[in-house]
């Protein structure tokens, strides 16, 4: 696993990317067994959702706090507010829905 942006949250990263990565390999699987139906998948992904949440939440907190802390001692904060207002997010352009065939 690489090292963050401090080696202060190089522990908490080790910890959040585990228990991430533990969690994931739970989701992908079942996640496509359950795709037949919008219904059971939006279940499905609310159930993964919340279990992420118990399992990692608090590490993934934890975590990017150190990061954002980070981010401000070394000064970043103000070129990502720079790059965020030279070049914002926009929303995609939604897709061109399929024409009925004849």
């Amino acid at each position: 696993m690489s090292q963050s942006l401090s080696p202060e949250c190089t522990p908490l990263k080790q910890e959040y990317d585990s228990c991430f990565n533990s969690w994931f390999e739970g989701y992908l699987e079942p996640a496509v067994a359950v795709s037949s139906s919008t219904e059971a998948r939006a279940a499905y992904s609310k159930k993964k959702a919340d279990e992420f949440q118990q399992k990692c939440g608090k590490i993934w907190e934890s975590y990017k706090g150190c990061v954002q802390q980070a981010v401000e001692n070394k000064g970043l904060d103000k070129l990502l507010q720079q790059a965020r207002e030279e070049n914002p997010l926009v929303d995609p352009i939604p897709p061109i829905p399929p024409t009925p065939s004849k």
